[in-house]
């Protein structure tokens, strides 16, 4: 598992940006692989550590990264695009999520309830990048469309930083 684990093209170089510029990175990701047992908690550790000192040793900075080990049939709170993992994030480094930006690779992680909650409990809904594909259609039926729809992360990094 860890030999599989890799960056995409320019996001290196992108994290370097973001933190160069003063934003701080979090990771919010969805990882059943541990509840379905296929890898081990301390596996997924390894992958972290390497995650955050990889970007660090090309200049970027990951200040912390929040994970859901649960399946989709469990219905946590903390699995995306719920906003449990977000609200933890916010709570723990004071994020007022006004001046933040989401930047996902799938589009169904701003469907359903995270856009709406953060639109609900703050008013607003935080700018929201798309990576990597067009915004499908059916997601219209939502009314949740992404700010921008980039080709990779480091075009996003440029997005925000302009």
């Amino acid at each position: 598992m860890l030999e599989e684990f890799i960056f995409l093209p320019n996001s290196l170089e992108a994290l370097k940006i973001l933190t160069r510029k003063g934003y701080t990175l979090i990771v919010i990701t969805n990882q059943s692989i541990i509840h379905r047992k296929w890898v081990l908690p301390e596996v997924l550790e390894e992958m972290h550590r390497r995650l955050k000192s990889t970007v660090a040793s090309h200049g970027g900075r990951i200040t912390d990264i929040f994970f859901c080990p649960h399946t989709p049939e469990q219905g946590c709170s903390c699995r995306k695009p719920k906003p449990g993992l977000i609200q933890q994030a916010c709570q723990k480094y004071a994020i007022d999520l006004s001046d933040a930006i989401m930047v996902a690779t799938a589009p169904k992680i701003f469907c359903a309830e995270l856009p709406r909650a953060a639109a609900e409990r703050f008013w607003f809904r935080p700018p929201m990048i798309q990576l990597g594909a067009s915004w499908p259609g059916y997601l219209a039926l939502d009314n949740v469309y992404p700010t921008v729809v980039v080709a990779d992360l480091l075009e996003a990094a440029s997005w925000i930083i302009s």
